[in-house]
């Protein structure tokens, strides 16, 4: 199977040897594309060079963070540069062939600048303001991951992206994950962070379908709404299915993909 794993960067501050060593096993028997998140480390580092960082609410309650010209120069700085390459040095350690880029390199991610943005405000108000250096991936490029994969390479793909103007913008790292998965046709996208998966009213939620999503998304909170979303839209792109579970504790890959934790989300 070709599986596309999304690492959540809350679980990357010290990368789990658990993870490394499942994502080896994984290996033996399945293609892997990975990509890995890191907006706390980017906030932890941005305040030590003095520059506070903004974040903003969409009206649908997407909390997003404010990216202004030298935000994006430290965004660069920690996703492409110190985060990948802590990811990469833990997976060679474990003689893993990964392969570190950004989404820039090689015009891998692809998307449209936000000109505008639409937030609500201190006083639930909306408001329109600029868009700064965000975007939304419009395309991937399918023949260089193919390319990296045919050669044994396990690529691990940072979340900045190319705009049509040739800047670099912030994108998820969620949403990401999920654009590069439709893009092959990725089996499983499985998305790791630091809870067990799914919850609605307090109970884990073993197993959704595209149709149960949308009569629960009223009831799902910020922090998982963009992995739901990323969700759906991998599966909309032909993704066989998609997991949400804890990327802490023992072969947490392995586990997601026998089900044996986490949430599944499948088309029916």
């Amino acid at each position: 199977m070709l599986i596309v794993v999304k690492v959540g960067g809350s679980i990357l501050e010290e990368v789990p040897s658990e993870l490394v060593s499942d994502i080896k096993n994984v290996l033996s028997d399945h293609q892997l594309v990975l990509v890995h998140g890191g907006g706390k480390a980017v906030t932890e580092i941005a305040s030590k060079l003095g520059k506070e960082q903004k974040f903003v609410f969409s009206p649908t309650g997407f909390r997003s963070r404010y990216t202004d010209k030298e935000t994006m120069e430290i965004f660069t700085m920690v996703m492409a540069g110190r985060i990948n390459k802590k990811l990469v040095s833990a997976l060679q350690k474990q003689k893993i062939p990964v392969l570190g880029l950004s989404g820039l390199d090689g015009f891998l991610v692809q998307a449209k600048r936000k000109k505008r943005l639409v937030i609500v405000d201190e006083r639930g108000r909306k408001r329109v303001i600029d868009g700064g250096y965000t975007g939304k991936v419009s395309q991937i490029n399918v023949s260089l991951l193919q390319l990296l994969l045919e050669n044994g390479y396990v690529p691990l793909v940072s979340p900045l992206a190319v705009s049509e103007e040739l800047e670099p913008l912030n994108v998820d790292a969620d949403r990401t994950a999920s654009s590069i998965a439709g893009a092959l046709k990725a089996d499983r996208l499985v998305l790791l962070t630091d809870v067990e998966g799914l919850k609605l009213d307090g109970e884990l939620v073993s197993r959704l379908s595209v149709s149960e999503v949308e009569k629960a998304l009223p009831k799902i909170g910020g922090g998982m709404i963009t992995k739901v979303y990323a969700a759906q839209e991998a599966l909309s792109q032909g993704v066989g299915e998609v997991v949400i579970c804890s990327g802490v504790g023992e072969n947490p890959i392995s586990s997601g993909l026998k089900h044996e934790g986490g949430t599944v989300i499948s088309r029916e």
